[in-house]
């Protein structure tokens, strides 16, 4: 990922959780999609751009016992995940760029919240093919993500009926304008586009599970 990118994240981290709920339309069902989605059995998890630790602690609430790797390049963000998750044996912590770090194999779930859009085309292609390189057979990975739309007249109805929804939802124009700041590193793909990449990666089940909007869910299974 580009410098801009990490310093933008490390600048409004302080902040970034209590902007989630008022600026993700239907985050109750975005991330509820993304949970179901993981195996129920799962014993080890790896974590791309995990941030703050917000759904990692979903993660943890709906899988106590299994493994999780979290791995982000902001160092403000992951002390913050380690304040949220606390001295959990279970948690292990990363800071590395994905993109360029190797990943560890065998892992039965690989999952991304809100982080692969950040990558242009040709990063989220790699990225989809190392998740399936170092995915155990039957292993999942999931992405809940920001999508672009499929024509730019579709992409700009959908920025405008999200700021519809965010100031229905009563967010602040500070909450918006932090969110609109982090944007300018957004480089979206359709959903399209995405399923593509994912079944030319090795996902034959690749589907978009979830989408309100902006947001999707999508999912494939390593055979």
């Amino acid at each position: 990922m580009a410098n801009l990118t990490k310093q933008v994240f490390n600048a409004t981290a302080s902040t970034y959780d209590a902007d989630r709920s008022r600026l993700i339309p239907g985050c109750d069902s975005f991330y509820g999609w993304a949970l179901d989605l993981v195996p129920a059995d799962i014993k080890n998890i790896l974590e791309l751009g995990a941030g703050t630790g917000l759904f990692t602690q979903l993660l943890r609430d709906r899988f106590p016992e299994a493994r999780i790797r979290l791995m982000d390049f902001s160092g403000p963000m992951l002390a913050l995940a380690r304040e949220r998750l606390g001295e959990d044996t279970r948690v292990e912590y990363q800071q590395a760029d994905y993109l360029t770090e190797p990943f560890p194999h065998g892992m039965c779930a690989i999952v991304s919240s809100l982080s692969i859009h950040h990558l242009d085309d040709q990063g989220k292609r790699l990225i989809f093919r190392k998740a399936y390189g170092a995915l155990a057979p039957n292993g999942v990975f999931v992405n809940a993500d920001q999508v672009a739309g499929p024509t730019p007249e579709l992409e700009e109805r959908y920025k405008a009926l999200w700021l519809e929804q965010v100031r229905a939802a009563g967010a602040t124009e500070k909450q918006i304008s932090d969110s609109l700041y982090r944007q300018r590193e957004d480089l979206c793909a359709s959903v399209e586009q995405q399923l593509k990449w994912l079944r030319e990666a090795g996902f034959a089940d690749a589907d978009c599970w979830y989408k309100e909007n902006r947001m999707a869910v999508f999912a494939g299974t390593r055979a």
